[in-house]
């Protein structure tokens, strides 16, 4: 797909084609890929990292079509973050533009759809999403609270390689109150498109278990029969 989004007319088919996908999207830090995790143990579904996938559509970019995605190119690790405010950084996400989207629909469609898809992702607004689903209850928006995603991230990153395999020579102090900044910037888009689209955000805050909230989510998606023993 050459342009960064579809067009109304056809996410309409997109949405019929798609039924068979399930998201779980949102802030940075809520547990998407622990929940991803969870509910692939216990059901026959197909699970797609959109993170992972973003490393081939930098292959696959123009600078015509998506020229947010391929300014980050070939970038060393910590250039996105140097010398910029979160605000910057913020502005400069290709996800916040719509630009990941044609990728993430041509990977979803050349899937096999016997089963469902678990769509395990950041980089997606609701905007974005909305017009992709046949039904609001195929999505799940988290969104961490800022004590929770603030713990999750300084033990993300508390080992020093993997700070500098993400932030390069930046201060990783810096670079993370930063990276904790930009993330609040992108909650706030996701918590104001949310209600406009008919879909409600699920608060993650630690009070509701990882296994507890699987079942609220393969309830919310329809998922079943259950293959392994659910987990309590």
């Amino acid at each position: 797909m050459t342009s960064p989004f579809p067009d109304a007319e056809t996410c309409h088919a997109l949405a019929e084609q798609l039924t068979h996908v399930r998201w779980i999207v949102g802030g940075t830090a809520a547990g998407k890929s622990t929940l991803t995790r969870i509910l692939a143990d216990r059901y026959d579904v197909t699970v797609y990292r959109g993170d992972l996938a973003e490393h081939h559509w930098l292959d696959q970019c123009t600078a015509q079509h998506h020229p947010h995605l391929a300014a980050l190119r070939n970038l060393p690790p910590g250039a996105m973050w140097h010398d910029r405010t979160p605000h910057q950084v913020f502005q400069s996400m290709p996800s916040l533009h719509g630009e990941t989207a044609g990728f993430l629909v041509d990977d979803l469609l050349a899937l096999p759809d016997d089963r469902p898809i678990l769509v395990d992702y950041f980089g997606i607004l609701p905007r974005h999403m909305a017009p992709l689903l046949h039904r609001p209850d195929q999505a799940a928006v988290l969104l961490p609270t800022p004590a929770f995603r603030d713990d999750a991230l300084a033990h993300r990153y508390a080992d020093p390689a993997r700070a500098r395999a993400n932030w390069g020579n930046e201060d990783p102090t810096d670079a993370l109150t930063k990276r904790l900044a930009r993330d609040a910037l992108w909650d706030d888009e996701v918590r104001e498109q949310a209600p406009l689209h008919g879909l409600d955000p699920i608060v993650i805050d630690g009070t509701v278990s990882a296994p507890a909230l699987a079942d609220r989510l393969a309830a919310r998606f329809a998922l079943g029969p259950v293959q392994r023993t659910s987990l309590n």
